[in-house]
């Protein structure tokens, strides 16, 4: 057990901030999985409003630290070659 208040505190606010790497990572997960399923389903349109919704989200989760900066853009770079993969075989 801490000793000291601001051992304490650091334990109160590593919590918050465990659970809202949590929050965002899954929603991360969830935003991917349904890109996944519009790429599957050969759905190009949706398939890009829906990778326009999860750079940003990952850009943001980048921003605040969440995930790290080189993860997020090789992350968007792969989707973007997916899509483009896609589109042009057509």
């Amino acid at each position: 057990m801490p000793i000291k208040k601001a051992a304490f505190k650091s334990i109160r606010k590593d919590k918050k901030r465990h659970l809202r790497n949590l929050r965002i990572t899954s929603e991360l997960k969830t935003i991917n999985k349904r890109f996944e399923s519009f790429l599957n389903a050969k759905k190009i349109n949706e398939a890009k409003e829906a990778l326009q919704f999860l750079i940003s989200r990952i850009g943001k989760a980048a921003s605040k630290g969440i995930v790290h900066r080189n993860t997020a853009s090789r992350k968007i770079s792969r989707l973007t070659k997916r899509l483009n993969k896609l589109e042009s075989g057509k």
